[in-house]
């Protein structure tokens, strides 16, 4: 079935079954679940199983739940028009600091590549299965300042090399699982905690992810390096005469350095206005633009990068519509919840969903959403990503067979994060997060 019609279907279905009560009481409901969560569920249904029409199922979403509100429910900050507009003046900013991160961390990511380093990387690898362990300890080094997707890339390419193309479906798990691992305690490293970042929650509030990242690194890495070892050993090429580009590395460091160093003077000196322009992706791109004459950016990247943003920021917007006043408290088990969800899920609307109700454990929410999303291989971006280049991994069967370890790595992770750390939800950072929903539009 087409996504459009699959939209519609859930339109209609959640229109004959709401009764007049719920349309007066708040809009169209179903066992007390306001529509909209059922219409964005089936958005995210849509792009799961409908992997080459993700782009047009989200905008489809997008469209849907957009043309309901304005009917029936109206908008946080208004109805009709008026309160659509109000809406996008309050979420714009968020939206723009997004793109433009998405968009330049593209470019950032191509110029890694570029660099040689992750050529040079392999030499120094151990010559038995430990060598396979330390490649996945690299792929999560270099997620933390990189994005997930272009660090998982990396290690598959790496990985191509060292076992000359038989790389065990574990291995590709466990890549997916130490690149979204690596992300998840640091704002630069996965879309999620970029969000977290950008919305204005610190640097210092997700960092404790890594305190279950590193023991699910640890633990999936072993049995997948094991795994691949069994498999197909290491074959390394010496690489002796490849040479590391330092201005390419000095454009990633340009664009991190003043990324980061932005964000830090908006809150310090500025908190007041960090709402009303989006300082966090100009910068980014005012330093592309300085490194231009250095090295040739692939601006060839951008209209591919472009659509893919779209997509993500398409379902970014639609989460932020949900009247999250409607979800259950924020609590550990929510949280754990949510990283089983991000196997099936897309896990960016499900972490903007997130922090608009606030009330999290912010680190343990981004191990969670990101970790979480390794347990399949299309539950996060950089899976998909890398099935592209290992096309056996499309399948969720297999993958959860011979990648068992990602799994089991996720609750050992979660387990020794809980007794070492604990739950420590931090107030909602907005006050927008609190507000009381808008009165219905009556009709």
């Amino acid at each position: 079935m087409k996504p459009i019609l699959l939209l519609r279907a859930a339109f209609l279905l959640g229109l004959l079954a709401a009764s007049p009560a719920a349309f007066a009481a708040g809009g169209p409901a179903i066992a007390g679940i306001p529509l909209e969560f059922f219409i964005f569920a089936l958005t995210l249904l849509g792009v799961a199983l409908l992997h080459n029409s993700t782009l047009q199922v989200a905008l489809t979403g997008l469209a849907t739940v957009t043309l309901y509100k304005l009917i029936f429910t109206g908008f946080k900050h208004g109805i009709g028009l008026i309160g659509l507009g109000l809406h996008f003046q309050h979420e714009w900013v968020t939206l723009a600091n997004l793109l433009c991160l998405l968009m330049g961390f593209a470019l950032l990511a191509r110029h890694f590549e570029k660099s040689h380093v992750p050529v040079v990387l392999p030499k120094y690898l151990p010559d038995d299965w430990k060598g396979g362990f330390v490649l996945l300890v690299m792929v999560f080094v270099i997620s933390a300042f990189l994005d997930n997707i272009a660090a998982a890339l990396i290690g598959g390419a790496m990985a191509h090399q060292l076992f000359k193309g038989k790389v065990h479906l574990g291995f590709i798990a466990a890549i997916v699982a130490a690149s979204n691992a690596g992300g998840s305690g640091s704002v630069v490293g996965d879309t999620t905690t970029t969000m977290m970042w950008i919305d204005g929650i610190s640097p210092a509030d997700v960092i404790h992810a890594y305190t279950a990242a590193v023991v699910a690194l640890a633990f999936c890495g072993y049995f997948a390096a094991k795994q691949q070892h069994a498999y197909s050993p290491i074959i390394k090429n010496s690489n002796a005469h490849t040479k590391i580009d330092w201005a390419r590395v000095g454009i990633v460091c340009l664009i991190l350095v003043l990324a980061m160093g932005t964000n830090i003077v908006v809150n310090m000196k500025f908190a007041d206005i960090s709402d009303r322009f989006p300082f966090i992706g100009v910068a980014v791109w005012v330093a592309i633009l300085i490194s231009a004459g250095v090295r040739r950016h692939d601006w060839e990247l951008m209209p591919e990068t472009f659509k893919g943003s779209i997509f993500l920021l398409s379902l970014v917007t639609i989460a932020s519509m949900m009247p999250v006043e409607a979800l259950p408290p924020a609590s550990w088990v929510s949280a754990l919840g949510l990283g089983f969800v991000s196997a099936v899920f897309d896990n960016i609307p499900l972490t903007a969903l997130a922090i608009r109700q606030g009330g999290f454990d912010w680190g343990v929410l981004a191990y969670c959403v990101g970790f979480g999303g390794s347990m399949l291989w299309f539950g996060s971006s950089a899976g998909v990503a890398l099935s592209n280049m290992f096309p056996e991994a499309k399948s969720a069967g297999q993958w959860l067979r011979k990648g068992w370890h990602v799994t089991a790595a996720y609750i050992i992770g979660f387990a020794v994060m809980m007794a070492l750390v604990g739950w420590h939800p931090h107030p909602p950072h907005k006050a927008v997060a609190n507000e009381a929903p808008v009165a219905t539009a009556t009709h």
